[in-house]
């Protein structure tokens, strides 16, 4: 079974530990996806506990949920990000759609439309 602290909506179980990890991502998209339609704050990461596992969301959900938190701390709603960017609002929701293979050029055109920048780190 797999949980997380900061994201109790997120549940999740596999038949062993690679299986349940392999999940994990999923039920973590799922639930983060949640608090972006509800326009809830991201739960903020805490630090993991020795020996904890822990999953990764992919560059383009981590730069939409990047995304959505600067919104929700500008307090800057959909309605006003798709003037400035001349954009429709179907646009926007799917920016902001964690299952939808958005362009990193309409991200980055979104932050800069916040006063914001895209940062894309090799580790």
């Amino acid at each position: 079974m797999v949980t997380f602290p900061d994201v109790p909506e997120a549940i999740t179980q596999g038949e062993d530990e690679d299986e349940a990890l392999l999940y994990a991502v999923e039920a973590l998209e799922t639930a983060l996806s949640f608090y972006v339609d509800a326009r809830k704050p991201l739960p903020a990461p805490s630090r993991p506990r020795r020996g904890q596992r822990t999953v990764t969301l992919s560059a383009l959900e981590s730069a939409k949920l990047g995304l959505y938190q600067a919104m929700m701390e500008q307090g800057t709603r959909k309605s006003e990000l798709a003037r400035r960017l001349g954009w429709h609002l179907p646009q926007i929701d799917r920016l902001f759609d964690l299952r939808h293979a958005s362009r990193l050029d309409q991200i980055e055109a979104a932050a800069r439309a916040i006063g914001r920048s895209l940062e894309v780190k090799v580790a």
